[in-house]
């Protein structure tokens, strides 16, 4: 032991130690592309603060006990989680363990870290006063600041958000979906505490699913997640469209029928492929001035037309790009789109957090793409 402290001693005296500064590190880990510096330095994250302290308004009764941990720290742990889709246990122990949390954290090695529970318990407060959605508006707000609001077209599509799956039998499966609970069940908390009422089951080319579906309108511009929702996982993509739809925001017209009657400032067009077509939406939407781009789609004994066919294909140049917002959380956040919670009311805090997060790593590359000034 007494040689192993000389050892580090004489170490320091060389004044090798600087060649792993702190400042050194940071600049190594931006050059590597280690999102969380610019993270840590670029979004405002103080400004969450007042939205955040709303958590803890209880009011406290005397001063003993333990105060509750900074409201940005823990936001800032939250998001971290999204990011890298870590468990609550995992989260403790990556924290403690890798230099680059500890930094984007402002923490220092003998600081520890919030452990699992206190981090579960976070979530919970969050989740009961459904304050992820006020959190994802205010950094949209903060994105229009910035010179990024939506002023293009807007895509709307949903992707699947699966959970653990549930070792149902047919019976159980059937008596949940016809909204009762099993019998027994009751009888056992602890059994009924892990098992998921609100996920669903349903198919997609002749895949099973399990759990359920985040519904999201992103902007054709910048690729960011402008408003979402979250349903069961057999829910129609169609029957949410006008729940996250932009029908304020008006837009000079730029097609030729618009200038023709004489139509100035329409709805930002949409985008979508052929699930969200029907005559009642399209009906709809004339109402309300937004220019639908939704892809034709084929009927029996009714085939798309070769011009039809054309016309999907230059709407997909466009609509793709919602894919690749589904594509960055599914492989950039590490598999985002599987939660590990039960219900529904955590499943949508969840599917807020995972596009506020998505919504910060755009809003850096967006920033990193843009040519320097001055």
């Amino acid at each position: 032991m007494a040689k192993r402290h000389r050892i580090k001693e004489a170490f320091k005296a060389t004044g090798l130690r600087g060649f792993f500064s702190e400042d050194r590190q940071r600049t190594k880990l931006e050059q590597l592309g280690d999102p969380l510096v610019s993270l840590a330095k670029l979004i405002p994250w103080e400004a969450f603060r007042e939205t955040l302290s709303t958590l803890y308004e209880k009011e406290r009764k005397g001063t003993a006990g333990r105060k509750p941990i900074d409201v940005v720290l823990m936001f800032k742990i939250l998001i971290l989680q999204r990011l890298y889709n870590l468990s609550d246990d995992q989260t403790e122990y990556q924290i403690r363990d890798r230099a680059s949390f500890q930094r984007f954290l402002g923490l220092e090695i003998d600081d520890g870290s919030p452990d699992a529970k206190t981090i579960w318990l976070f979530k919970e407060r969050i989740k009961e006063l459904g304050l992820e959605r006020d959190l994802f508006f205010q950094f949209d707000a903060f994105l229009a600041e910035q010179g990024f609001a939506a002023r293009s077209g807007q895509i709307v599509d949903a992707t699947f958000v699966e959970v653990p799956r549930q070792r149902n039998t047919r019976e159980e499966n059937a008596t949940i979906k016809a909204g009762c609970m099993p019998e027994g069940w009751e009888d056992n908390p602890h059994k009924l505490a892990q098992k998921d009422l609100d996920a669903e089951w349903t198919e997609k080319n002749d895949q099973a699913y399990f759990g359920f579906k985040s519904h999201t309108n992103v902007d054709e511009g910048f690729k960011f997640i402008r408003d979402y929702t979250t349903t069961g996982a057999s829910v129609h993509d169609s029957r949410m469209l006008f729940d996250i739809l932009d029908t304020e925001t008006k837009v000079p017209a730029a097609s030729k029928e618009a200038l023709l009657e004489n139509i100035k400032l329409v709805g930002r067009e949409l985008y979508a492929d052929s699930a969200y077509r029907s005559k009642e939406c399209e009906e709809k939407l004339l109402g309300l001035d937004i220019p639908s781009l939704i892809h034709e789609r084929a009927y029996k004994n009714k085939p798309l037309t070769e011009e039809q066919k054309a016309g999907n294909r230059e709407k997909s140049k466009v609509r793709v790009r919602v894919e690749h917002v589904f594509g960055c959380q599914h492989t950039s956040m590490n598999r985002a789109s599987f939660i590990r919670s039960i219900g529904s009311a955590r499943a949508c805090m969840m599917v807020g957090l995972i596009n506020l997060g998505y919504n910060m790593l755009r809003f850096l590359q967006l920033l990193k793409a843009a040519p320097a000034t001055g």
